[in-house]
Parts: structure tokens; C-alpha cells; sequence
């Protein structure tokens, strides 16, 4: 089969999304899918900037915090500012991105742990910072009784189908702008980058340039979702944005294959369903029966964590790997400089 109809197929399951609701009528059901596009749009931003770039970023989170305060401001009640939901998803975009470049700036020189902790720091504060505001932000309360979105004089109300279809939407042109992105002369930049960045600068690339606009492209994809999601929600406060977000986040990369794209989504939804869906749905059955002492949701970051050990160790590159990535662990078994216990792990992690 020809390379390039076989990339094309990988998306064909995008295409049959559409009809999920004239199926499953169950509104849990699309509720829980509309919240999982969200955070598949997360990690298709966070992969811009770990899997194309390798910038480790683990305060992604504030960027989503970004994002839906923007909307949060400007369309309720809270300044008495209304602007519209579609302006909104932009305009906040627009904003993520701007700070993306203020974190980007100060970072330029920073590389592997000394980034990771910049970027942590930076996670830590926003949220912070929109906790301590009470004056505008209401503090721990959060703001509430957002403006409901509209289309054709329709509002979206408290249903989940119209947000589905937004969040599917904004997915299919977050897809389409990454996968061009990731073949544009930008996007070789990144991964050159992402390979040696001493090397990349010598061959004439702006790293300065490359580096800052994955930090702003990467955060304009959290604040398109942290727009949907808090106009679905109806409800902005700062402990949804803690750091367990980021951590998620970048779980979903890790576990579906960072650099890939069909591979991010096919995480971001395997730990959504998991989060959102299985651990809950298992509580109550375990409940219905007499077990109501047992609560399978309080042990998720347990389970986040044995799934990221088990992949280390038996998959690094994850469920649906690149390409490249899987040309690297291959080059590695034939690397007369690697020992053989080394090697014996990479086999593991190749077959």
C-alpha cells in the first residue's frame, strides 16, 4: 500500500466521529468525549513543543489556565464584558500564545532539567497567581455562569452533542495545522533542534526563532482548549489547573508516542477513557455490589504511574511510534558503543 494512503487511513476514524451522537444517544457518553477532546488538543499542543521541539515543558497546564480565565473575563458577568464564544476561541489563543513567548524568552539558554524546572515553576505560579487575584478572579471560587455559545441563534446550553461537535471541530484543524507544521521547513527546524541544537544553530538555524514559536504555537492549542472547556464547564477555578494537569498531559505524549500525531490522539484518548470513563464507571459496579469502601478513582496517579514505568521499559516509544523514533531505537542495536545489556533493552523496545 502506498506510504501515503496508509497515513491518510489513520484518520479515516475522524471522519465516522461525526455520526457518534445520532448512534449513542447516552449524554454521559458524548460528555465524556467532548471533555477527552479537550485534552486531546492539549497534547496536540504540548506535542509541538516536547515531541517536535524536545522542549520539556511541565507547567503546560498554565497556558489551559490562560486560556479559559481569558474567557472566563471577557464573557460572563464577572466584568460585565460579553464578547462572543467563536471571537473568544481565538482572541484566547491569541493570549496563550503571548505568554507562551514571555515563558519562552527567559528559557532560550535553558536545556533538559534546568528547562523542565523554569517551565514547572512558571505551572506553579499562574494558577497561583489567579487564586491570590480574588479582586477579579474570585478567588478559590472561582467564576461561574459563563456565557453560553451560540451558533445561528442556537445556545449550546447544558447539552454535550454541540460542544462534541466544537471540540471535534477544533481537533480536525489542530490536526491538519500540526501535520503541516511537523512537514514545513519549521518543522524540520524543530526536530533538528530536538536531535542536536549545537548542530542545528551551525547549519544557519534561527534556534531563537524555532524555540519561541513552539512555545507559542504549543500554548495557542491549550488556550483553544481551555476556552471550550470552560465555556462546557460554566465554571473557571484554579485547582483545575494544578500540576497533576501537565502531568497527565504529558503522559498521553509518552504513552501514544511523542512526535507522532495519530499516536498522541490514540493516548490522549486511552487516558481519557481510563480518568474519565473506566475508573468511575468500575467504582460504581464495585459499589452497586456492597463494596462501598473501595474507590478505584482515588488511585489513578497510581495507575498513571505504572503505566508510564511499563512503557519504559517495554515500549519507550511509545504505543504508535515515529517513524524516526523507531529508526533510533533500531540504529541503536547496531551501535557497536551501546553494551549488550543496553542493546538487549533496546530489542525489547523495537519489536
Amino acid at each position: 500500500m502506498n506510504p501515503a494512503v496508509r497515513r491518510s487511513l489513520r484518520f479515516v476514524p475522524l471522519l465516522l466521529l461525526p455520526l457518534v451522537p445520532l448512534v449513542d444517544h447516552n449524554n454521559s457518553h458524548i460528555d465524556f468525549l467532548a471533555n477527552a477532546g479537550a485534552f486531546i488538543l492539549l497534547a496536540l499542543g504540548l506535542n509541538i513543543v516536547v515531541g517536535f521541539a524536545g522542549l520539556l515543558d511541565l507547567g503546560y497546564a498554565a497556558f489551559f489556565a490562560i486560556g479559559s480565565y481569558s474567557y472566563a473575563m471577557l464573557a460572563s458577568q464577572q466584568f460585565g464584558i460579553h464578547v462572543p464564544f467563536w471571537v473568544m476561541l481565538f482572541a484566547a489563543s491569541g493570549i496563550a500564545a503571548i505568554f507562551g513567548i514571555l515563558l519562552g524568552a527567559p528559557t532560550l539558554r535553558l536545556r533538559g532539567d534546568y528547562l523542565a524546572i523554569v517551565t514547572l515553576g512558571f505551572g506553579e505560579i499562574v494558577p497561583q497567581t489567579f487564586l491570590n487575584l480574588s479582586q477579579y478572579t474570585n478567588g478559590p471560587n472561582g467564576i461561574n455562569s459563563l456565557d453560553s455559545p451560540s451558533l445561528f441563534g442556537h445556545r449550546f446550553g447544558f447539552s454535550a452533542t454541540p460542544y462534541f461537535y466544537v471540540m471535534l471541530g477544533l481537533i480536525v484543524i489542530g490536526v491538519l495545522l500540526a501535520s503541516n507544521l511537523q512537514n514545513s521547513r519549521l518543522g524540520r527546524a524543530w526536530m533538528a533542534i530536538r536531535e542536536d541544537e549545537l548542530a542545528a544553530r551551525h547549519m544557519g538555524i534561527n534556534t531563537t526563532a524555532a524555540k519561541l514559536s513552539a512555545f507559542a504555537l504549543g500554548a495557542s492549542f491549550s488556550g483553544l482548549a481551555g476556552v471550550a472547556y470552560a465555556a462546557k464547564l460554566d465554571l473557571v477555578s484554579p485547582d483545575q489547573f494544578q500540576f497533576n494537569v501537565s502531568v497527565l498531559v504529558l503522559s498521553m505524549l509518552v504513552l501514544g508516542g511523542m512526535g507522532n500525531i495519530p499516536g498522541v490522539i490514540v493516548g490522549s484518548f486511552a487516558l481519557s477513557f481510563i480518568n474519565s470513563f473506566l475508573l468511575p464507571q468500575s467504582t460504581n459496579l464495585v459499589h452497586s455490589i456492597g463494596l462501598t469502601w473501595i474507590d478505584f478513582t482515588d488511585y489513578r496517579f497510581m495507575l498513571y504511574g505504572v503505566i508510564l514505568v511499563a512503557m519504559m521499559l517495554f515500549r519507550p516509544e511509545g504505543l504508535i511510534p515515529s517513524r524516526q523514533r523507531r529508526a533510533e531505537l533500531r540504529e541503536a542495536l547496531t551501535d557497536p558503543g551501546i553494551s549488550a545489556q543496553e542493546q538487549t533493552e533496546y530489542q525489547g523496545a523495537a519489536r
